[in-house]
């Protein structure tokens, strides 16, 4: 019995020893995505309220404040990813060395990031750029009712590439997205109607760390991660049926 644990015990720590080491980038993002994404400074701009120093009320102001994402909120994207990445299993996570902006490698370069050390120990680097986003924010009225539904949506489209450090090949590349939505009801037309964003931006990080652990699954081991299963039908304990019988 002690022989056979010894054995299941190897096996583990082999299976352990045996996947592959990965670094994950925090998410860069495209030009064109780049007003939507704001620094602690620019947000600051957005805390004293939906008023102008005049007193009168600022629609695009309190607009602003939904309709934009923070640096600090893209790296908890890659937090969500590795986080979704170690419960797969396909890899081991290795820390990279954080970029600065006083770094004199462009953050886009991840060959020579690569080449300059950045993901030491890492036996692949998983890169991705954010290179959509796309917030919506409505009022509808619901028919036959006085009520109205507040939306607030958002939907993250990234591009991945997954490399390998010793080879520089891409091994995996694909796009992945995420979506959350808040929805409230309002008695009256009130633009200013508080919805839950910081749950609106965990959807969206929880739902695209899902996506990309499912590309990179099925395209690193060729086989689609199977849905869970559902509860098994209750057993039909009845006794079987008889056939008629006449009375007489």
């Amino acid at each position: 019995m002690r022989i056979w644990i010894c054995v299941i015990s190897l096996l583990c720590i082999w299976e352990v020893q045996a996947a592959p080491k990965i670094a994950v980038t925090d998410l860069a993002y495209e030009t064109r995505v780049q007003q939507y994404v704001q620094s602690t400074t620019a947000r600051n701009r957005f805390q004293s309220g939906p008023y102008n120093a005049n007193g009168s009320a600022s629609y695009q102001t309190y607009e602003n404040r939904n309709s934009y994402i923070q640096q600090n909120e893209l790296r908890n994207f890659s937090g969500d990813i590795k986080g979704k990445i170690l419960k797969s299993g396909l890899f081991r996570l290795v820390q990279a060395t954080p970029y600065k902006a006083s770094d004199k490698t462009d953050v886009y370069d991840v060959i020579k990031r690569i080449k300059a050390g950045h993901f030491k120990g890492a036996d692949y680097v998983l890169f991705g750029t954010v290179s959509d986003i796309d917030f919506t924010r409505d009022l509808n009225a619901l028919a036959n009712t006085r009520s109205y539904s507040a939306i607030l949506g958002l939907t993250l489209v990234a591009d991945f590439s997954l490399i390998n450090t010793r080879t520089l090949e891409v091994t995996s590349a694909f796009t992945a997205m995420g979506k959350g939505e808040d929805i409230k009801l309002t008695n009256r037309h009130d633009l200013r109607v508080s919805l839950n964003r910081p749950q609106v931006i965990r959807d969206v990080a929880a739902t695209l760390g899902e996506d990309v652990v499912r590309q990179l699954q099925e395209q690193l081991t060729g086989i689609a991660p199977q849905p869970p299963k559902s509860a098994p039908a209750p057993l039909n304990r009845l006794p079987e049926d008889e056939a008629a019988v006449i009375l007489r």
